[in-house]
């Protein structure tokens, strides 16, 4: 089972790459989970370059998702919603539509921000635009707040009921994942 990881934040030392990390630690024997680095690089998305083939870096996204099983996105809150890299990715992986690497894909968003809130508004956010382009999206959110108190930069998540919520998470992931892997096969 490969999971592919995408952080909304192109920050280094960003909570939620360290969250994705946390993730990687806490997936269920047998998953592996694979984050994509490539977000930065892809140029704003626009109908005019949204042509075969497809821009290189926009390729590399593509591919990243139609070979992974299940997509792990970790976004933290830009002025109260899904920051401008991620919304970009989002959008470049819709495409073409109907038939994009999203569809179908089962996916989990989770998300980690200073404030209290955990960035809970950015997870919906991208739950209904993944949803929007065919993903199958977990309705699960795994708000972590004041991140910079929870999250070591090495993945290490000092919270045992936020431990619990995010093993849960990807166990439904997996599930779901393994799923498709089998109805394809």
């Amino acid at each position: 089972m490969k999971i592919l990881g995408l952080s909304g934040s192109l920050r280094q030392g960003s909570h939620n790459s360290s969250l994705l990390r946390a993730a990687a630690r806490a997936l269920p024997h047998g998953a592996e989970l694979e984050v994509f680095d490539g977000l930065r690089d892809l140029p704003l998305y626009d109908e005019d370059l949204d042509v075969e083939p497809a821009p290189d870096s926009v390729q590399r996204l593509r591919d990243a998702i139609t070979s992974a099983d299940g997509l792990l996105i970790a976004t933290p809150e830009h002025n109260g919603t899904v920051p401008a890299a991620l919304k970009n990715a989002i959008d470049w992986a819709s495409r073409p539509f109907p038939d994009n690497a999203l569809k179908g894909k089962p996916t989990a968003v989770i998300g980690a921000s200073t404030g209290l809130f955990g960035a809970v508004w950015a997870q919906a956010d991208a739950r209904r635009s993944l949803g929007v382009a065919g993903a199958d999206v977990l309705e699960h959110e795994l708000p972590v707040g004041q991140a910079h108190t929870k999250l070591g930069p090495d993945g290490t998540l000092d919270d045992a009921d936020l431990s619990s919520a995010l093993d849960e998470l990807l166990g439904t992931l997996n599930a779901r994942g393994g799923a498709a892997v089998s109805q394809a096969a």
